[in-house]
């Protein structure tokens, strides 16, 4: 990893640090394209084409069948089973309090206004299955999924030689998702967006994927005859700020348990001690060496940094502008500076708070915004499930008191019929 001192950077050089590694998106749309509208168009026969191509499905038949949750139960090893119920109660806890609450309120007298909320009633999960099989995805979306009330929940994966992960499919049994395909990628994202044969569409896609799924969804989020999407995303990330009586081997580590996610995964390391900094450098070398992925951890780094603050607001600063999806901040007494953080998905406060636990078990969801986008998106949560009503009843008494208001309002925008439509009632009751 690079060093960078932050005293010695000027602007063009700060933002040249907040970029990320490039993506190519507009290679990915060209690639994606074809495939979502002979999806549009063709339905299940493309969808099944395309899953045959890409995903080297050769059946016909892309519904997991009620055995394979069975089968897939029964081989599960007994620990595996454990860690995946006791990680789904811790975030079912955390998420049920995340149920927003109806209310009501009188503006003027006679003038009632109230917001309710509702399920959305079809919603798809879409669950990677190329570098990694993640059970855990299963769970940060199907539980709130779950807890909102969403009639219809849809997941989709691919299978390798026609079978899911038993992993998988017994988060998603966890989880309360049934309805489980065995298709991934692009041609994933626009089963769900548009339908295909007996499939119906969703009316929202949730979940993380590879630059093709991203593009996907992208692209059908800005088609009318698309759906909605959680949010853009980019690949995964981190930062940690750090003090001077932070340990190396921890921040090394948590460092490389976002950089095998991918090549281009990045990390950053933010810290007021530059002894700290080869200290970091040299655990780096140590444990990456015998990670399985290494080779991605290994091109992570090459595109990941240390930046040397004098004070903690300057590393704050940064962290501010860069809006890491993971935020790891180990400093004495962390939880002091809370409140110093405007732009993160999610923060893991002291040496003892592992991203990793965020990622499967503490309660918290693990799909967050990347790529900056936590300026303006926060991660998954119920509400991401549901939507508002606005509700409102006006009294006789109340349309008299603000029938003034809105007349001249609808006046001065020359809309007469909005006018009329309180002018009216207000003669008609005189």
């Amino acid at each position: 990893m690079k060093t960078y001192y932050y005293n010695l950077l000027n602007n063009e050089s700060l933002d040249a640090l907040l970029k990320r590694p490039a993506i190519d998106l507009n290679g990915a749309f060209e690639i994606v394209r074809p495939v979502l509208s002979d999806i549009k168009q063709n339905g299940l026969i493309a969808a099944l084409k395309y899953a045959a191509k890409f995903d080297n499905f050769s059946g016909k038949e892309l519904l997991v069948q009620p055995e394979e949750f069975v089968t897939a139960e029964r081989n599960l090893n007994p620990a595996v089973k454990e860690a995946i119920e006791k990680a789904s109660e811790n975030i079912e806890k955390f998420h049920k309090r995340q149920l927003p609450e109806p209310y009501e309120i009188e503006t003027m007298p006679g003038v009632r206004c109230s917001r309710e909320y509702r399920a959305i009633e079809n919603v798809g999960l879409y669950i990677p299955g190329g570098n990694a099989i993640l059970p855990s995805t299963m769970l940060m979306l199907g539980i709130p999924a779950h807890i909102a009330g969403c009639k219809r929940i849809v997941a989709c994966s691919p299978a390798k030689d026609g079978k899911v992960n038993d992993a998988l499919l017994f988060a998603a049994k966890v989880a309360g998702v049934s309805e489980f395909y065995k298709i991934g990628g692009a041609q994933a994202v626009a089963m769900m967006a548009y339908g295909a044969g007996t499939i119906n569409k969703v009316s929202k896609i949730f979940g993380p994927g590879n630059q093709f799924v991203t593009a996907a969804k992208l692209l059908v989020s800005i088609d009318i005859e698309g759906c909605a999407i959680d949010m853009p995303a980019g690949p995964s990330e981190v930062l940690v700020i750090a003090d001077e009586n932070a340990r190396a081997d921890y921040i090394a580590s948590d460092l490389l348990s976002q950089a095998e996610h991918g090549a281009d995964s990045q990390v950053v390391f933010i810290t007021t001690s530059e002894k700290l900094i080869v200290q970091v450098e040299a655990e780096l070398n140590k444990q990456t060496g015998v990670l399985p992925r290494r080779e991605f951890a290994f091109k992570s780094l090459e595109s990941s940094f240390s930046l040397l603050v004098e004070n903690p607001d300057q590393a704050f600063s940064f962290s501010n502008q860069y809006a890491p999806e993971h935020l790891i901040l180990h400093l004495d007494e962390a939880e002091k500076y809370k409140e110093k953080v405007i732009n993160a998905g999610s923060v893991f406060l002291g040496q003892y708070s592992p991203e990793s636990a965020g990622d499967y078990a503490s309660g918290t969801n693990h799909s967050l915004p990347t790529y900056g986008y936590a300026k303006s998106f926060g991660g998954v949560s119920v509400e991401s499930f549901m939507k508002s009503i606005t509700f409102q009843k006006l009294t006789r008494d109340g349309l008299r008191a603000i029938a003034g208001v809105v007349e001249t309002l609808a006046k001065t925008e020359s809309l007469e019929a909005h006018r009329n439509a309180v002018s009216i009632r207000i003669k008609d009751d005189n």
